[in-house]
């Protein structure tokens, strides 16, 4: 697996406890790499840390892009694990100029599959795609 799409797994199983359990960002980063320290190198450390840090720094903005494209469905009635795949790959198109939007899409795709239910793969690109359409159109293009 590669080292960003593991670092991915990682900060999406944090931003999960984060919700679930209504810990701070600080607490549930702290407590996740005591449990598995020695086992994640220092890259994925970080960008995994990054992206939490960023997700729950920006989340405000971030749940009201995505309220935009989510029609007549609340943010707060996803499936949690649906909306923080989202949520991360929204914060890495709108404030990550080192990731192209199409490999934030692909990425949270995969991700919804492997730890969504079987529609949350169509689910999370149709959401993003229209993001990335509208929001991100002048970055599209470049």
């Amino acid at each position: 697996m590669r080292k960003r799409t593991f670092a991915r797994e990682c900060a999406l199983k944090i931003l999960y406890r984060i919700e679930m359990s209504m810990e701070s960002a600080d607490s549930s980063l702290s407590d996740f790499w005591s449990k598995t320290a020695g086992s994640i190198t220092k890259e994925p450390h970080d960008f995994a840390e990054a992206l939490v840090k960023g997700t729950c720094g920006n989340l405000a903005a971030i749940d009201g892009i995505i309220s935009k494209y989510t029609d007549n469905w609340n943010i707060s009635r996803m499936a949690v694990v649906d909306k923080n795949i989202i949520r991360m790959s929204t914060y890495e198109m709108l404030y990550r100029d080192d990731i192209p939007p199409n490999v934030s899409i692909n990425e949270a795709i995969e991700l919804a599959k492997k730890y969504g239910d079987v529609d949350s793969g169509k689910f999370v690109n149709g959401i993003l795609d229209k993001i990335k359409k509208v929001e991100l159109k002048d970055k599209c293009k470049k």
